[in-house]
């Protein structure tokens, strides 16, 4: 088996739901550093009470599930998906590319049988794809704080909705992962809130994971991934810490993250 898309137990739910991510909607894998997952609290306001992160948008409405697919031709995936990812700026101040700066074109990224990540060619039914890698390096007493993100155009509702059903899999199959070379990725849990379910609001589904993540150095750092779907377009962050930075201030910094995005999506589906 073989999958495409980068784990929580019932302690995380109520994070999950009416945590930062909500308020906001407002990996990295095997391309360049850590795939996605971890932490373990965070903001537990309302969503319709938190306010977006600053320099955010405004918190978007409630979402209504949208089968219609926003891009429809692969130029038009590439234009949403190049629009929709976060660049090193736009993560906040002091945030720089990685090296490699973002994935190859035409690949997305695969968990093989070994558990071990790599990217291939995208298969048919995947319009485009792309993830972008940014740091914020290390400084004072703090490490450094590595994050991906990335977007998906599918051709259909129902390869967006497989990737969402590959993503809870793959931890399943694989609880430890490799991303790179040195690295893994260990005590990976998932949990899955489609539309409606625990006043899951903002998009037709998600998923996050959680975990560990351990460089050569023997040091376990946190590590979580959030992917969302909205019609036939997927998103994710993945974002690891280094020492000195707080569960609850990673979770934010991915959940914001991921809300930004999707409101950019909505805002594509409606110019077109």
């Amino acid at each position: 088996m073989r999958g495409n898309t980068h784990g929580v137990r019932s302690g995380w739910v109520p994070l999950l739901v009416t945590g930062s991510l909500l308020a906001g909607c407002s990996a990295q894998a095997a391309d360049g550093g850590s795939p996605r997952r971890t932490g373990a609290s965070a903001h537990t306001a309302s969503p319709r009470s938190t306010a977006p992160p600053s320099g955010g948008p405004a918190a978007a409405p409630v979402h209504t599930p949208d089968a219609s697919p926003v891009p429809r031709t692969p130029e038009e995936g590439r234009r949403l998906v190049e629009s929709v990812v976060f660049a090193p700026g736009n993560w906040g101040r002091g945030f720089v590319a990685q090296d490699p700066a973002e994935s190859r074109p035409g690949t997305w990224a695969v968990l093989d049988d070994d558990c071990r990540w790599d990217r291939e060619k995208a298969p048919r039914g995947v319009l485009a794809g792309l993830s972008r890698y940014s740091l914020l390096p290390a400084g004072g007493s703090k490490g450094a704080v590595r994050v991906t993100a990335a977007a998906t155009a599918h051709s259909s509702v129902l390869g967006a909705d497989e990737q969402l059903s590959t993503t809870l899999e793959e931890v399943l199959r694989c609880p430890e992962q490799h991303p790179r070379a040195g690295a893994r990725i260990t005590g990976l849990n998932s949990l899955g809130t489609p539309f409606g379910a625990r006043e899951q609001d903002y998009a037709d589904d998600s998923v996050l994971e959680a975990g560990q993540y351990v460089e050569k150095d023997g040091a376990a750092r946190p590590y979580r991934w959030m992917v969302a779907r909205l019609g036939t377009v997927v998103v994710a962050v993945s974002v690891t810490g280094g020492q000195g930075h707080t569960e609850q201030e990673l979770h934010r910094l991915g959940a914001d993250a991921l809300g930004q995005m999707l409101a950019r999506v909505r805002q594509r589906a409606k110019e077109n």
